[in-house]
């Protein structure tokens, strides 16, 4: 088992959040010496040139973020993505995201019923939605919430300016014949 890999698939999954030294240690089993070891070995990897991430400690917690010499490229990215417009499937995301949240991205795909990691991942760089915590659930995946950004862009002064869903109600289907009914000979 390949302790190093899973340490920077653990630094991946846990994004923007980071994790402490504590919770990697528990997650690995290993002790001091091993976790910093792990560590500085993962780090060296990301310090040569053709890597585009590196190894942070910010706020207590490590976590993978982009290399300051390529800030240009990313601000471009974000830059450009600003000055357009919002596809379908964003609109859909952030209606989704708007009307339910705290919600989790597996949630979002579940009601759209495909995978929105993408479109979550724009919607986060250019500033409509924000994660808002961690759902107490295996994984702890997060919860996205929609930004005045969001609100801004629609020209709503906040959340209670949304239009209103209205809700069928779904009649359940008589278990009688319809040709009985409909066609019945009269005698």
């Amino acid at each position: 088992m390949n302790k190093k890999a899973i340490l920077e698939g653990i630094l991946f999954i846990v994004g923007d959040e980071g994790i402490t030294l504590d919770e990697i240690k528990k997650i690995l089993e290993v002790n001091d010496e091993e976790i910093k070891t792990l560590l500085m070995d993962l780090k060296k990897d990301y310090e040569n040139n053709d890597r585009g991430l590196r190894i942070s400690y910010l706020g207590n917690s490590f976590k993978l973020t982009t290399k300051e010499e390529h800030k240009e490229y990313y601000e471009k990215l974000v830059t450009d993505s600003k000055n357009s417009t919002l596809s379908n499937a964003s609109l859909e995301v952030l209606a989704v995201i708007a009307y339910n949240e705290p919600i989790t991205r597996l949630k979002i795909d579940e009601i759209r019923g495909v995978n929105s990691s993408q479109i979550v991942r724009r919607l986060l760089a250019r500033g409509f939605i924000k994660i808002c915590g961690r759902e107490d659930t295996i994984g702890k995946p997060n919860l996205y919430k929609t930004t005045d950004d969001f609100l801004d862009y629609f020209g709503l002064s906040s959340k209670d300016d949304l239009p209103e869903i209205i809700k069928k109600e779904i009649v359940e289907e008589d278990d009688t014949d319809l040709y009985e009914s409909n066609y019945k000979e009269n005698n």
